[in-house]
């Protein structure tokens, strides 16, 4: 906390809390259907997985009225690898993620040199925090447009080159200050994608207002509402913009329209009943103090990215690195079996050699040494046993077995139709699998109320604005709606001074206000 106190550091935030004030937003807002969400994880499950995949189908025939921006998309991505330049995907916590998996799969289409869709080496994407964010959240980056401008350049981005950006919100400073560089250094206009509607972003959000204005910026709503659990942007809204861009890049010569209405049907017509048993399974092995490898081959990214997002989202202990034993663990881990070590593991999940930003004056986590530590080769599930011996271990293994997906926990098994899927399509498919069963394995855990995440960790300006929020919700469900801002976010601080690792500071802030008015 750099030696000030929870008070100045309150101070601080409340200074420039109006940039941070999202609330207004409807990807921020509780969604009406899913106000039973943390209670129908423990009791009705069935219920729980069929409300959350309706949303998921709402939210991409949403999307499909947007096919026609979607193609203008594809048009202007192709003309920029036709005419021998480069294509450059960004974004941050989750939508950095989809970039970088939008990349591995343009390298796995393109893997032999030149092909129809251009050079692999044509399409890089890079996220706020360089690539170890794709599996330790650093989400203090986001807060700093300068970082994403600096970012940008350091990838060597020049005229010519078509940048394309996605924040959920629309408001996110780090991909906005990438964006607003791009449009100073290429007469190619960047892309900008987001998730709330114009009006309202217009209205409350003065950085977006500078994109939204800038006519060396195309910008591409794609409004879907609020998320299934409050906040959580790594479901609805990341599968839209991922499938979105994905049709773009991936698959340019067909219409839009018709890709999201096929996908759209899979999806409406796969039963996803079959995830209740593989939820209760996994909740049980870490309510009894067990662990979790996730073992993969074809899907690493996509299985990488859902269990990263568990610890921001749910204040859970992020992956560790493997080298000693420390006092508490992540639940879970992954591991890619056809990995020989972990240098082999980071170009397999990204198909290509990680690149750091190396800024450790910014944090030390940024390092190329730091990025190494973490080993998600075939070895890692013995190196977990090792590093954590008295707890009993299980593997959840995830793979394309001929024409199917297949998955297997302990006892049991279940396989998916994939055959004619598209790759984007087939990890899609996975993703949102993984959300609905990654949200409901920490519903069982009580790591959220209702369909809030009371679990969120405040790690950043738009983060704590989220933590003071669901305190404002649960204060008013209290019968205490009078409760000012102002004094919650200070309450809110010195609560977090005083939390221990992996409590939930916002139940631990409601009750504090609870019992000292």
């Amino acid at each position: 906390m750099g030696g000030k106190t929870p008070e100045e550091l309150a101070r601080d935030f409340l200074r420039v809390a109006h940039l941070y004030r999202l609330g207004i937003l409807p990807t921020e807002q509780p969604h009406p259907r899913t106000a039973g969400l943390s209670r129908w994880a423990l009791h009705d499950l069935p219920r729980a997985v069929e409300v959350l995949k309706s949303i998921d189908v709402e939210a991409l025939e949403t999307l499909h009225g947007h096919a026609g921006h979607i193609d203008r998309l594809a048009a202007a991505m192709q003309a920029t690898l036709t005419a021998g330049r480069r294509i450059f995907l960004c974004g941050c916590g989750a939508t950095g993620r989809l970039s970088l998996s939008l990349e591995f799969l343009w390298r796995q289409e393109n893997g032999n040199g030149v092909s129809g869709n251009g050079h692999r080496d044509q399409v890089r994407a890079f996220m706020a925090g360089g690539d170890v964010a794709l599996v330790h959240a650093l989400e203090g980056f986001e807060d700093h447009p300068a970082y994403g401008a600096r970012h940008l350049e350091q990838m060597g981005f020049t005229d010519g080159d078509l940048l394309i950006s996605c924040t959920e919100g629309g408001e996110t400073p780090y991909v906005i200050g990438a964006t607003e560089r791009a449009a100073e250094l290429s007469s190619n206009a960047p892309y900008f994608l987001y998730c709330n509607a114009d009006s309202i972003l217009a209205a409350h959000i003065e950085r977006f207002q500078r994109v939204y204005e800038n006519k060396g910026v195309n910008t591409i709503c794609l409004d879907v509402g609020p998320m299934a659990l409050a906040g959580s942007t790594r479901m609805q809204a990341s599968t839209v913009l991922q499938l979105a861009v994905g049709a773009a890049l991936l698959h340019p010569q067909e219409s839009a329209g018709a890709l999201i209405e096929a996908y759209t049907g899979h999806i409406a017509d796969t039963d996803f009943s079959f995830l209740t048993d593989f939820i209760a399974t996994e909740a049980d092995i870490y309510a009894t103090g067990q662990h979790l490898t996730y073992r993969v081959r074809d899907y690493g990214i996509t299985v990488l990215t859902d269990t990263t997002e568990r610890a921001p989202t749910f204040s859970l202990v992020p992956f560790d690195q493997l080298k000693e034993r420390l006092p508490v663990h992540s639940l879970c881990y992954v591991s890619l079996d056809n990995a020989t070590d972990p240098e082999d593991a980071w170009s397999r999940l990204l198909n290509r050699t990680p690149h750091s930003l190396n800024w450790p004056d910014v944090d030390p986590r940024t390092t190329p040494q730091y990025l190494q530590g973490f080993d998600f080769s075939a070895g890692a599930p013995a190196q977990r046993r090792r590093q954590i011996p008295d707890r009993r271990h299980h593997e959840f293994h995830i793979r394309r077995s001929g024409n199917r997906m297949e998955l297997r926990l302990q006892g049991l098994t279940h396989t998916l139709p994939v055959n004619g899927l598209p790759d984007l399509h087939q990890h899609l498919l996975l993703k949102q699998i993984l959300n609905i069963h990654s949200t409901l394995v920490m519903g069982r855990l009580g790591r959220y109320e209702s369909n809030l995440m009371t679990w969120v960790s405040p790690t950043n300006g738009k983060l704590v604005d989220r933590a003071v929020r669901y305190v404002q919700h649960l204060l008013a469900d209290a019968g205490q709606a009078d409760r000012t801002y102002e004094s919650i976010v200070r309450r809110l601080f010195a609560e977090m001074e005083a939390s221990e690792p992996g409590e939930s500071v916002v139940l631990r802030t409601y009750r504090s206000l609870l019992r000292h008015p």
